[in-house]
């Protein structure tokens, strides 16, 4: 990724750039700025890599599927729908079908682009779509060997209820649960 210096960022300028730490997810680099107010400064970035996708799974009977893990950079559990990273060349769409099965072991006939966010904007480029699928059929489940996931059945509205009350804290899962509530009221229902 070859740019010429110095670069405008809105009312940033990017006078320097240089990658402190890299590996095959993330790229930290260290920029030496000229602030919005002409004054001398640094910004550390982060770049991801890839994409980050979610999948809200909802079946027949309006149940969803958690995953439960740890997080490591938390050193705490946690509840969220199935997520994960696009790999280089893989569709958002395929990526999120793969983490479904890989993740909780059913596959989905149906999925729908939901939105768009962008994870903490101050430090990071990162970016997540999320997706809502339907017309589920078992499937395998496939753990990578970093993954402790218990996947976990419940109705929509229980899983809504846990993004609610703060159980479920991922900001992808947040709002993808939120969103379909809006979106899709009849899920709320059970069948």
């Amino acid at each position: 990724m070859s740019e010429e210096l110095p670069q405008q960022r809105g009312p940033w300028t990017c006078l320097s750039r240089q990658v402190v730490y890299e590996n095959p997810w993330i790229q930290v680099q260290h920029e030496t700025v000229t602030t919005p107010a002409g004054t001398p400064g640094i910004y550390g970035l982060v770049h991801f890599k890839g994409r980050a996708v979610g999948v809200v799974p909802i079946d027949d009977e309006h149940h969803t599927y958690l995953v439960g893990q740890t997080r490591y950079t938390l050193n705490a559990y946690s509840w969220e729908i199935p997520e994960g990273g696009a790999h280089a060349g893989e569709s958002l769409e395929a990526c999120a079908l793969r983490e479904l099965e890989e993740e909780v072991g059913v596959r989905a006939a149906h999925l729908q682009l939901l939105g768009s966010l962008h994870l903490s904007n101050s430090v990071t480029d990162e970016s997540a779509q999320y997706f809502l699928a339907t017309g589920l059929s078992a499937g395998q489940q496939k753990l990578d060997a970093t993954e402790d996931i218990q996947a976990r059945r419940l109705p929509f509205r229980d899983a809504l209820a846990m993004a609610l009350n703060g159980e479920i804290t991922d900001a992808i899962s947040v709002a993808a649960l939120l969103r379909i509530a809006l979106e899709r009221p009849e899920f709320l229902k059970p069948r």
